[in-house]
């Protein structure tokens, strides 16, 4: 049987650019489009939506590109899931809607990769391993 450890770190890596690729792609799009964005927070009943769609952007790009640079992995990962926790119980809590719990259940996959990058770390193709 082939031993699949060898591949570890090029597992950890390329799941490092999937995953903070969502991030920093709707991060993006959130800042440049922030007019819609501010408009969504406030549709959601969000208080000073504008500061929540400032701190949006700033979890989903920042997060994002420390993400794909392996930099603080299991620190950001972690955030970042206590950040899509927190944004799937604003915005996806109509199950009634099937797209609604859709969007929570994938949420809650992505909470899933957030948690295992926090346990894995980064992987030797990162930030973290070259200061380590």
């Amino acid at each position: 049987m082939q031993k699949l450890e060898g591949y570890d770190d090029l597992a950890l890596l390329i799941g490092r650019l999937f995953y903070s690729s969502l991030f920093w792609l709707y991060g993006y799009f959130k800042l440049t489009g922030y007019a819609g964005t501010v408009g969504y927070m406030t549709k959601q009943g969000l208080p000073v939506p504008a500061l929540f769609a400032v701190l949006a952007i700033i979890f989903e790009l920042g997060g994002g590109i420390l993400m794909l640079i392996g930099y603080q992995t299991r620190l950001v990962a972690l955030a970042l899931a206590v950040y899509v926790v927190v944004a799937a119980l604003i915005a996806h809590t109509h199950w009634a809607d099937g797209n609604q719990m859709s969007h929570f259940f994938k949420n809650m996959g992505i909470v899933g990769g957030s948690l295992a990058f926090f346990v894995a770390g980064a992987g030797a193709y990162s930030l973290d391993r070259r200061k380590a």
